[in-house]
């Protein structure tokens, strides 16, 4: 396995220079500003940008506001700075996986410097980095050239694999490159619960899934169809369920803090008088939608239980409903994302509930192993990896729409974590 990074080749220490014109030393204008940019990483991991004020900033770096508007005139600035230095880190930790000898490696590599960020963060020994989740809840120019960033670091990562050859081989590459970044993404959310002495075992347990997939030797895609709630309802009827379906698409595109109440009320064109006549509050409304997208999960879950044929039949049949609804975008599933700008005594039942959804994917894994129609892998690190891939499936929509049909989509963006994303 791949040792920690020399500190001469650790991303973490390339920093942005000081603009020019600073007028205190390059120094001290940098350390200033790196103690400000780790505590809005801080605060946006913990509360999202929701949290994000000069205020707050200002009491944990022990500064007034007015020193931090010297280096940042306004929120939304120190907010795009703080999303961009966790881009360029990604590109950073990419350039140095991208010279190893084979896919493998690469992947092996970039999965071991991620464990590692994630690793001394925890021990706080490393500055932390900021949640990508909200960047779409920033306006433009600021959102877009975050995004353009973001997607030059997406091509670095496609790079990585081999096989691009053919038009599916192109189409599938972004789809492992899409799914690996998400797992890497969503690993911050349950790394906390291992050792940071365990993290050797749990990169070996990912690649063992980057490798080979949970799919057993000489498995095949057939899934069964499967119906997910919600899915065909009445678009013309204005009732709860329609605004839950409106604000989930909202949020999805533009993040808790984008979607605004009236934003979510003219997608429905209504009036934001409607909305309060239907609902409480903002904050209720997020609270709704994830009842509702766990509803429905939980509910083609069961459902997929309930059916015959092997456990590597029933995770693919509810792996391709929920990823077929997803790529649909008539009435998505909630990110999970827009969980951190809630209060922190609203999160925590709706994570109890996510990881009971988690350990549901987990314990038909474990029947699968059993029963040999699953790969022995990690139940678990595989069900977090799942769910990372279903909840960013509606991400990909677009790439969905340029396939044959929605079949061919699913089928592909699922084989990544079924079959394996390192060819051979």
């Amino acid at each position: 396995m791949d040792q920690p990074t020399t500190p001469a080749d650790d991303p973490a220490e390339q920093t942005p220079a000081p603009p020019a014109g600073a007028n205190e030393t390059s120094d001290r204008f940098r350390a200033k500003r790196d103690r400000i940019l780790d505590a809005a990483a801080q605060i946006i991991n913990d509360r999202g940008l929701r949290g994000l004020t000069f205020v707050s900033v200002a009491d944990l770096v022990e500064m007034n506001t007015t020193s931090i508007t010297y280096y940042f005139k306004r929120k939304e600035l120190l907010a795009a700075a703080t999303l961009e230095r966790t881009i360029s880190h990604i590109g950073a930790m990419t350039a140095i996986a991208a010279q190893e000898t084979d896919v493998d490696a690469r992947i092996s590599r970039l999965l071991w410097l991620v464990l590692e960020q994630y690793g001394e963060e925890q021990k706080g020994t490393r500055r932390p980095l900021a949640r990508l989740s909200d960047m779409r809840s920033l306006e433009d120019p600021l959102k877009t050239q975050l995004f353009d960033h973001y997607m030059q670091v997406f091509r670095q990562l496609v790079a990585l694999f081999d096989g691009g050859d053919t038009p599916e081989g192109r189409a599938l590459n972004w789809a492992r490159t899409h799914i690996l970044l998400e797992t890497l993404h969503w690993c911050r959310v349950w790394i906390g619960k291992y050792s940071t002495s365990d993290h050797p075992r749990v990169h070996a347990r990912m690649m063992e899934l980057y490798r080979n997939g949970y799919a057993p030797e000489g498995a095949s895609w057939s899934p069964a169809p499967l119906t997910v709630p919600g899915s065909d309802s009445d678009e013309g009827e204005i009732n709860h369920e329609t605004y839950l379906r409106a604000a989930t698409i909202t949020m999805n595109e533009r993040g808790y803090r984008g979607a605004s109440v009236t934003r979510i009320a003219a997608h429905l064109n209504l009036s934001k008088g409607s909305f309060y006549h239907h609902l409480a509050g903002k904050d209720d409304l997020v609270t709704d939608c994830f009842d509702r997208s766990y509803t429905r999960i939980s509910l083609t879950q069961r459902a997929a239980m309930d059916m015959r044929g092997s456990w590597f039949d029933r995770l693919s049949s509810v792996t391709a409903a929920l990823t077929d609804v997803q790529f649909a975008a008539a009435f998505p599933l909630l990110r999970i994302t827009a969980l951190m700008a809630l209060p922190g005594d609203l999160r925590g039942p709706i994570l109890q509930r996510s990881d009971r959804i988690t350990q549901r994917f987990a314990g038909m894994m474990i029947d699968g192993i059993s029963e040999g129609s699953i790969r022995a892998i990690d139940p678990l690190i595989a069900s977090h990896c799942l769910i990372a891939g279903l909840n960013a499936a509606y991400d990909f929509r677009h790439w969905a729409d340029r396939r044959t049909d929605r079949a061919t989509a699913v089928r592909l963006y699922n084989s990544v974590l079924a079959f394996g994303m390192i060819d051979g």
